[in-house]
């Protein structure tokens, strides 16, 4: 996901004078939870490339990382990385596409420069661990170790790589490899992010929970184009690019309960993620399995969405008289 140009919906300026009243996470009790051990204020997550690393938010008037429960870093490789050609994104409609290409500065920038300024009394930060090869996923994984990060999510499904990316995320016994190979090298918590780009979703899903993932991220971006008419090219430089936001939802919203169908007798947590623009979004990942929140596209139409969405689901949750949010973490009844 990109972490900057695209066209907010909605005026900054706008956003600036007619914030939302600010409601405090300290009046909201009912949103904490825990996650792989991990204490969450609340069930929202910020996405991976939506928010750099972990900076690019605080930056607007209003927002705060202590609205939610964690903070996905900017995917990160051992090497840096440039990205791909321009242009790297479209808005569709309901939706963007985007196909940044993992643009970092390396995983030991990331380590000796950019997380010793984060504030980790804010909330939880987590890394983004993408590599060419099993053996670059584990010399990042490592590195992420002997950190003070949170918890570390395989992206074994970035769908804008040629080296590495889907060809591990959508090939079940690659997958339960890469996790392998990274659970021998960390004792932190290991979030295995995974694609819909495949066959058999939950086949992958069991593999990676053998192998020793910790928790799962449902879904990754789906693969999709847009072309320009007049010059009959695509508008992707990279001809391609993961698509994302509300267009999405109901395949994500199918995977997560798919997803949760090998989970639920295991323990393991899923960040549900895939076009939640607000509460009533949130609040069905959670019906389908979803234990956290994943929040990315919708910040770019709203970067102040995160306040609107936890007093949704609070609201939510007292109206229906449920005291914690585990008690609704999927609570799907099939026709």
């Amino acid at each position: 996901m990109a972490s900057i140009g695209i066209t907010a919906k909605i005026p900054f300026d706008r956003l600036q004078e007619n914030q939302p009243m600010k409601t405090d996470i300290k009046d909201m009790p009912i949103l904490a939870s825990q996650f792989c051990g991990m204490q969450f204020d609340t069930p929202l997550v910020l996405l991976s490339g939506c928010v750099g690393f972990g900076e690019e938010y605080t930056r607007v008037q209003g927002f705060s990382n202590r609205d939610v429960g964690a903070v996905c870093l900017k995917g990160t490789t051992l090497q840096p990385r440039l990205g791909n050609p321009l242009h790297r994104l479209a808005e569709t409609p309901m939706g963007m596409l985007n196909s940044i290409g993992l643009q970092n500065p390396g995983a030991e920038h990331v380590v000796n420069n950019i997380l010793p300024a984060l504030d980790f009394s804010e909330t939880r930060f987590i890394a983004n661990v993408s590599g060419s090869t099993i053996e670059e996923y584990v010399t990042v994984t490592r590195l992420f170790d002997d950190s003070p990060i949170d918890a570390i999510e395989l992206n074994i499904s970035c769908p804008n790589v040629k080296e590495g990316g889907m060809v591990f995320g959508n090939d079940p016994l690659m997958s339960a490899r890469v996790v392998a190979a990274c659970r021998a090298v960390t004792k932190k918590p290991i979030i295995t992010k995974l694609s819909p780009n495949q066959t058999d979703i939950a086949e992958n899903a069991r593999l990676c929970l053998e192998s020793g993932s910790d928790a799962f991220a449902v879904i990754n971006t789906l693969m999709g184009m847009a072309i320009d008419t007049e010059n009959r090219t695509p508008i992707i430089g990279a001809n391609q690019g993961g698509l994302s936001g509300a267009a999405i939802k109901p395949i994500a919203l199918l995977k997560v309960h798919q997803v949760y169908q090998v989970c639920r007798h295991h323990n393991i947590p899923i960040i549900g993620q895939g076009g939640i623009m607000n509460a009533e979004d949130a609040i069905e990942f959670m019906i389908a399995g979803a234990a956290a929140i994943g929040v990315g596209t919708a910040l770019f139409y709203d970067p102040l969405v995160c306040t609107k969405i936890n007093a949704g689901i609070s609201d939510y949750l007292k109206q229906h008289n449920i005291v914690e949010i585990s008690q609704l973490i999927g609570t799907l009844t099939i026709n």
